[in-house]
């Protein structure tokens, strides 16, 4: 829903580390309905802002963890969020980045995302871990989430895979995603609780505006 804030202009440009209880392919990113044995999708999502802005606040070097269950398809909504901020982030950035991504001052994929929920706490402020490298890409909360990426192995020489998935004409979440899988996926926090190894992972470059 978005508010008063939506005459604010914000931009972000950063790392997303993406993964959740689809298999590799992840059925969302083609016919928009999961493929999770459940029928409903568990994600976890970490950001590293490589620059970024909400009116004259500098985002810049903020990390930013998303964490989401939804009991169908994201479209379908009834779902239960959580939003975790690093611990360096000032008062200001908090409350620009809980601003942004509860969809109050629009622009995509928030102002979609928000009217998915049902239930959404945050911003929780905390310490966040995170390596935003291609292949083996990870962030943390302790205690509280693990994620940790790896890359798809050829079957026959176990050498890493180098697969993709690109949308030519632009993706609802990114362009072009570096596809791999997952050695630790877990969340424990409140009605927020799973663990999947060895599922959908994505890592990619976004460029989000109002």
């Amino acid at each position: 829903m978005v508010n008063a804030m939506s005459d604010k202009k914000w931009a972000l440009s950063m790392h997303q580390i993406e993964c959740c209880n689809c298999s590799h392919g992840c059925g969302c990113q083609f016919s928009g309905f999961p493929d999770s044995d459940n029928g409903g999708c568990e994600a976890l999502l970490g950001f590293y802002v490589k620059r970024g802005h909400f009116d004259n606040a500098d985002l810049t070097g903020l990390k930013i963890v998303f964490a989401a269950s939804w009991p169908k398809a994201i479209h379908e909504g009834n779902g239960k969020g959580a939003l975790f901020i690093d611990s360096t982030a000032t008062a200001e950035q908090v409350t620009a980045i809980a601003t942004i991504f509860s969809g109050q001052a629009g622009g995509m994929p928030f102002e979609a995302l928000a009217d998915t929920f049902s239930e959404f706490e945050g911003p929780l402020v905390k310490n966040i871990s995170m390596n935003v490298d291609d292949k083996y890409s990870s962030f943390s909360v302790q205690g509280v989430l693990t994620v940790q990426h790896t890359p798809l192995k050829n079957p026959m020489n176990g050498e890493d895979q180098n697969v993709h998935i690109t949308y030519p004409d632009g993706g609802f979440f990114w362009n072009d995603g570096i596809i791999g899988t997952t050695n630790e996926m877990s969340m424990n926090h409140n009605g927020l609780k799973f663990e999947h190894v060895g599922k959908f992972a994505a890592k990619a470059q976004v460029e989000w505006a109002n």
